[in-house]
């Protein structure tokens, strides 16, 4: 027991520090750094108890603010910095978690249960529901039980799928259906600290976010260019499909990102990356070095609205007193019009066969309406669009004809983040499908093979 008095005062105090960054963000409508982030940099300890507190006391605190003002727990106390920490107090003794007087806020909390109880209790009859969920809005509910996978991507630069998932199997890891280097294991799976997360043997990334690269689906021998590549996970993904050949163009304008894509392309290994600090609107298609660029991965600054549930922004006071908290219409126009402007700039290299756009987001101005309108652009340089993944049952808004040649994931549905992904194909290239199907079929052989290896092994 000793132990544990001053192990809880200290993450409960962690705790509320978090709390009060997140929080800050509420004015500009956007977390200022995702809860995740935040409580997995190396100055945090006691994380996975860290993590469960702070999402705990955010998917609450609308009950849990509304049982504080009315008891008058913070009025008239001079330190207003600690109004994190009572929340967080306030949330345990609802939940009937031990609270032992380690603290002034602790003792002050305890003197004052009976009215915190008494005020629960209130709340509970006024809204006649018999738990606490009944109190969250039904939205609210429906994102905070949604249980995704943990998903990890195989860098085959380092260690095959095969050994990967030998490995990760006694933690419950299976290959995914649709995407070869891909493995699935159980929701709340903590792997920060594993071993092949550190060495760059897999990387922690969204089933959704595994499927640009693919649909890029690059030749070895190619050079490909990956136009907004900060943080790297889908740069390094595609020097992975290229099997380190080729060479990949790394482009990032903002020099603090620049950092991030060259620490994660030294952790992949991936020796065919060239990282650029260099604005990708810039960039002269018919320069010496970007001349025979065959394929370009467009994966544009967008709102970050598909990712709700993965960056936890859900559990935003904002996101419930607006659900519409990402959509801001203005910025959703900026971010539009620049990313329009990068695809036609990724539609005019001479050499490009194949371009994929994907964006992060839900919102239809960022996705279809942006690939209608750079449509004529796109006929002008003898591109077509070809039919992402063919075998994804959710396609693109019909808003236009042709939007279903566009793929749409979606967190509630595919367990996995909000995704869209558009796919340009030259006209003049005639190799994709029959490319497409040559992958289609050693994909089913891997399968056919990894089912005959586990059935050796039972027997």
């Amino acid at each position: 027991m000793g132990a544990k008095k001053p192990a809880l005062h200290f993450v409960r105090r962690q705790v509320a520090r978090i709390l009060r960054q997140v929080l800050a963000g509420n004015t500009q409508h956007r977390a200022l750094a995702s809860i995740k982030s935040l409580v997995y940099k190396p100055s945090i300890v006691a994380k996975k108890a860290t993590l469960a507190l702070i999402c705990n006391t955010l998917k609450y605190l609308p009950v849990i603010k509304d049982i504080v003002h009315s008891v008058g727990l913070l009025q008239g106390r001079k330190n207003k910095g600690q109004d994190e920490l009572f929340y967080v107090l306030t949330h345990d003794l609802l939940f009937e978690q031990e609270i032992l007087p380690s603290g002034k806020e602790e003792i002050f909390v305890l003197s004052r249960k009976a009215a915190l109880r008494a005020a629960f209790v209130r709340l509970m009859m006024k809204k006649n529901v018999t738990e606490i969920d009944g109190l969250l809005p039904t939205e609210s509910r429906q994102l905070q039980s949604c249980d995704i996978p943990r998903y990890v991507r195989v860098n085959t630069l380092q260690i095959t799928v095969d050994e990967a998932l030998e490995k990760l199997e006694e933690l419950g890891a299976k290959v995914d259906e649709l995407l070869p280097d891909l493995l699935v294991l159980p929701p709340g799976t903590d792997l920060h600290d594993h071993s092949l997360v550190l060495q760059g043997s897999i990387f922690l990334q969204s089933k959704a976010s595994c499927i640009p690269a693919h649909v890029l689906s690059p030749d070895p021998d190619w050079e490909v260019l990956d136009a907004c590549a900060s943080p790297g996970n889908k740069t390094v993904h595609l020097a992975a499909l290229m099997k380190g050949k080729g060479r990949v163009t790394a482009c990032e304008l903002h020099k603090k990102r620049l950092q991030v894509l060259q620490d994660t392309v030294k952790r992949a290994g991936a020796n065919n990356i060239q990282v650029k600090h260099q604005d990708f609107l810039k960039l002269d298609p018919n320069a010496s070095d970007y001349r025979k660029v065959r394929a370009i991965l467009l994966d544009p600054s967008c709102s970050g609205s598909g990712t709700t549930v993965q960056r936890m922004d859900h559990l935003l006071p904002v996101a419930n007193d607006d659900p519409e908290f990402q959509h801001d219409a203005q910025r959703i126009d900026r971010l539009a019009s620049f990313q329009k402007a990068a695809l036609c700039h990724a539609l005019s290299f001479p050499a490009v066969e194949r371009v994929v756009y994907s964006t992060c987001s839900v919102n239809q101005r960022e996705n279809e309406d942006v690939v209608q309108s750079v449509l004529e652009h796109a006929r002008s340089h003898k591109f077509k669009l070809g039919t992402v993944l063919p075998n994804w049952p959710h396609r693109g808004l019909p808003v236009f004809d042709g939007a279903q040649h566009l793929l749409r994931t979606d967190a509630l549905r595919d367990k996995t983040d909000g995704f869209f992904v558009a796919l340009f194909v030259r006209e003049r290239s005639q190799t994709f499908e029959q490319q497409r199907k040559r992958k289609s079929s050693e994909i089913e052989e891997r399968k056919t093979k990894r089912k005959k290896k586990k059935q050796k092994k039972l027997n």
